[in-house]
C-alpha cells in the first residue's frame, strides 16, 4: 500500500506478527498462537484486532461463516514506518545522529565494523 502506515502499538506489533507469518486467520487461531506467548485474555486480542481493522491496518474477509484477518501493509511498510516514527521523535529526524548514537554506545566486534563500512561503502549516495 502507498498510504502512509498508521501508528501500531507494541501490543497491536504482536498481532501483526502472528498475522505476517500465516494469513488469513481467524480470530481464535490468532488468540491461540498470542496464549502461547503472552497471558492475555481472548477479550484483548479481540480488542486489539478491532483496533486494527478501524486503523486499516488489517483486513477481514467477512464472506464466510467464520471471520478471516489479514495484514493490509507487510511488515517492510511498518518496519520502515515505525523508523521513520522513532528517529523523528527521539532524534529530531536526524538519522546521523541515531547512528552516531548506536554506533558510540554499542560494543561493535571487527566483524560488525567492517560489515557496517561495506554497508556504508556501497549505499548510493544522494545528489
Amino acid at each position: 500500500m502507498s498510504n502512509k502506515v498508521p501508528n501500531i502499538s507494541e501490543a497491536e506489533w504482536e498481532v501483526m506478527n502472528m498475522l505476517w507469518e500465516k494469513a488469513p486467520q481467524t480470530a481464535n487461531e490468532i488468540i491461540l498462537s498470542l496464549q502461547e506467548k503472552t497471558d492475555w485474555k481472548p477479550k484483548t486480542v479481540r480488542t486489539l484486532l478491532d483496533r486494527l481493522v478501524q486503523k486499516k491496518v488489517v483486513g477481514v474477509n467477512q464472506n464466510q461463516k467464520l471471520y478471516t484477518f489479514f495484514p493490509l501493509y507487510s511488515q517492510d511498510e511498518c518496519r520502515q514506518a515505525e523508523t521513520q516514527s522513532f528517529i523523528k521523535r527521539i532524534y529530531g529526524g536526524a538519522l546521523k545522529s541515531m547512528l552516531v548514537h548506536f554506533i558510540e554506545e554499542q560494543s561493535l566486534s571487527d566483524d560488525d565494523i567492517k560489515e557496517l563500512r561495506s554497508i556504508l561503502d556501497n549505499k548510493p549516495k544522494k545528489n
